[in-house]
């Protein structure tokens, strides 16, 4: 038999020399991925942005009335569903009929999600964070009723949230954007009347049994004379979160507690087991302590200002990220 070992050592060597200089190479990049995305962690909410709530506000009431059912109500859900397109995001519209003490009523919930940042999106366990204004105005108010601050404050401050967050998303939980319909009543709020859009969507995530962390709903935030009073039929851990979040966002003066019950779009989803608060400025009206621009004709553009939905838009930015960063 021939001796290979003259051969075989050399060229063991040789190996062994091109193995360990190769370890010394940086190793081959992965495939590459985008950067990571900026998310809200990273991000104020300015006076601009305020002020592009307060223009989609204007746009919305110069649709005129959007009575639930109605061709004007049909005319702001294609409205609302076309602007957040148009901000990059996929609405969906949801329509149903539900029975009414004034029969049969048609609606339309605009929905949209943001969903979490890129390398978290394709999971299929992400929480879920829903943030809420109904759109719809009361009827038989007047023939030319706005509802600039009852409907129209909560939603055109929504929207604006939606294009910054859609642009920067949270890293742990989606954002679910609902724009309700029917919230208002037509004679005596009851099971068979007012809160149409918020029932409907609250047995959904119901029986989609979805983890949400968090309910959020804005209503009547655009008061010139801001004071937001937590309801008492609020989640606990919410409602001190929200408190906590108008502190660090400087605003705390314009934020208390009532010492009352609110019934709203938050309710539904509080009597489905979801933590919820109702983010809402009950007291509007021509002197401190009065309400009496509510429900009148003199719910108007004049009565809201941008610096209000500056100041709840700080807010809400910071409980995100707080309840983002669970």
């Amino acid at each position: 038999m021939r001796d290979f070992a003259p051969l075989f050592y050399p060229l063991l060597l040789a190996a062994v020399s091109v193995c360990l200089l190769a370890g010394c190479q940086p190793a081959t990049p992965p495939p590459s991925a985008p950067p990571p995305a900026k998310t809200l962690l990273q991000l104020p909410f300015t006076a601009v942005n305020g002020s592009n709530a307060l223009a989609r506000v204007t746009a919305l009431c110069a649709l005129g009335p959007r009575d639930a059912g109605t061709p004007g109500g049909e005319r702001a859900a294609l409205w609302l569903a076309a602007e957040l397109q148009r901000d990059g995001l996929s609405p969906h519209m949801d329509t149903f009929t539900n029975d009414t003490p004034s029969g049969p009523l048609a609606c339309r919930n605009v929905l949209a999600t943001v969903p979490v940042s890129y390398f978290r999106k394709y999971e299929t366990d992400t929480d879920c964070i829903v943030l809420l204004s109904h759109f719809d105005t009361k009827t038989g108010i007047s023939k030319d009723f706005i509802g600039a601050n009852d409907g129209g404050s909560s939603t055109g401050l929504l929207l604006e949230l939606a294009r910054v967050l859609h642009n920067m998303p949270l890293r742990q939980c989606d954002v679910l954007f609902g724009f309700l319909d029917g919230e208002e009543c037509r004679v005596q709020y009851g099971p068979r009347d007012g809160l149409h859009g918020s029932r409907r969507l609250a047995a959904q995530l119901a029986a989609g049994k979805r983890k949400v962390r968090a309910v959020i709903l804005l209503d009547m935030i655009g008061d010139r004379d801001l004071t937001v009073t937590l309801p008492v039929n609020g989640s606990k851990e919410l409602t001190l979160l929200t408190l906590q979040a108008a502190e660090t966002a400087g605003v705390r003066n314009k934020f208390a507690l009532a010492d009352s019950h609110v019934l709203d779009d938050h309710q539904p989803f509080l009597d489905a087991g979801f933590p919820a608060v109702d983010l809402i400025d009950f007291v509007f009206g021509s002197a401190p302590g009065l309400n009496n621009y509510w429900h009148t004709p003199a719910d108007t553009l004049d009565k809201i200002s941008d610096a209000s939905l500056t100041a709840v838009g700080q807010v809400i930015v910071e409980m995100l990220r707080q309840l983002d960063a669970q």
